[in-house]
C-alpha cells in the first residue's frame, strides 16, 4: 500500500514539470551575417498566439532564450504549443526581411527547425527556388 501512494506521488510531480522545448537553429544565416537572431527573437516574442491572444507567453510560462545562433522555444507540455506556428512565423520573417527566396525552414528533428539556404546547382540554367 505504501509503495502505490509514493508511485502516484512521483507520476505527479513528473507531470507538473514536463516541458516541452522547440529550437529554431539559425546557424548558417548567423555566421555569414544575414539574419539577426536578437530582431528574430523579438518578431516571434511579439507574434506567436496561445489561445489565439498575441502577447500571452509570460502568463503561460512559455520561454524563449537566445544563443549565438540558436532560439529555444520552451512551453508547458499541456498547453499544447505548436511547432507548425513557429515555422509560419519563421517563415514570415523570412519573408519581411527579404530573406525567402534564399533561406528555408526544414524540420531537423522531432523538436528542431534549422534555416538553410536552397541548394542551387551551378551547372543549370534554370532556376531551382521552387524545391518545397
Amino acid at each position: 500500500f505504501f509503495f502505490s501512494i509514493l508511485k502516484t506521488n512521483i507520476k505527479m510531480v513528473k507531470a507538473k514539470k514536463s516541458t516541452i522545448k522547440f529550437v529554431i537553429d539559425c546557424t548558417a544565416p548567423v555566421d555569414d551575417k544575414v539574419l539577426d537572431v536578437a530582431s528574430f527573437e523579438k518578431y516571434l516574442h511579439d507574434r506567436i498566439k496561445i489561445g489565439n491572444k498575441t502577447g500571452a507567453l509570460a502568463s503561460n510560462n512559455v520561454v524563449i532564450t537566445r544563443d549565438r545562433t540558436k532560439l529555444t522555444i520552451a512551453s508547458p507540455a499541456e498547453l499544447g504549443f505548436s511547432k507548425r506556428q513557429l515555422k509560419y512565423l519563421s517563415k514570415r520573417y523570412l519573408k519581411k526581411q527579404q530573406l525567402r527566396d534564399y533561406l528555408r525552414v526544414v524540420a531537423g528533428s522531432k523538436n528542431s527547425y534549422e534555416l538553410r539556404y536552397f541548394s542551387i546547382s551551378a551547372g543549370d540554367d534554370e532556376e531551382e527556388g521552387d524545391e518545397e
